[in-house]
């Protein structure tokens, strides 16, 4: 690319190229290399923009969680709406399941990052802690509004949603196949603690 010649959104823009190595070729293979490559940019543009590797990987992986939380943040407010299983299905597959696939992958990869992540973000926020969060707040929600039985336990039913999320986006290659087993299993862990008529 010609020196001087401005790209918009160089974060972003290598974001997707990191998603994209890590995807094909796993997080043992990342380098400033691989990714400014994969991005088709120059090699030197990454430390134009970021400190060193560790400093653009943490960006990221802060970024990519922000993401994973703002779209979990809103789920406790919909207490008392629409469907709990419909709720928790939308705020869990808010975020396309190949971009928490990555994040999940690096973050397994790079011990040290989910420390810089909650620096940022803050302690419930990295990797999958913001749906887990989000959920036990809001099963604790539609509890008290009698929507969820008194003997259910929410921060466990929270922990099994991510921990299936987990397990799925990490195994399954089909983004439908993701959709269709965690909305199957969502409706599996709710139905027996839902109440069909609110107190």
């Amino acid at each position: 690319m010609p020196r001087g010649v401005a790209i918009p959104e160089v974060r972003q823009q290598l974001f997707a190229a990191v998603e994209r190595v890590i995807t094909r070729d796993g997080p043992s293979k990342l380098s400033g290399r691989a990714v400014t490559s994969e991005a088709g940019v120059a090699t030197g543009l990454l430390h134009a923009h970021f400190a060193d590797m560790d400093d653009f990987l943490a960006a990221y992986a802060v970024d990519r969680s922000f993401v994973v939380s703002a779209a979990a943040a809103a789920l406790p407010e919909r207490a008392g709406t629409g469907s709990v299983a419909e709720n928790l299905c939308d705020a869990v597959l808010a975020t396309p399941p190949a971009t928490i696939g990555v994040l999940l992958r690096l973050l397994a990869a790079r011990p040290e990052l989910p420390e810089r992540v909650r620096a940022v973000l803050g302690d419930t926020t990295a990797g999958l802690d913001a749906i887990e969060n989000a959920a036990a707040t809001y099963l604790t929600a539609e509890q008290r509004l009698g929507r969820v039985a008194a003997a259910a336990d929410p921060a466990a039913l929270g922990l099994a949603l991510v921990g299936a999320l987990h397990y799925l986006v990490l195994t399954s290659a089909a983004e439908s196949d993701v959709h269709a087993r965690v909305a199957r299993t969502i409706v599996a862990l709710v139905e027996a603690v839902t109440t069909a008529t609110p107190h």
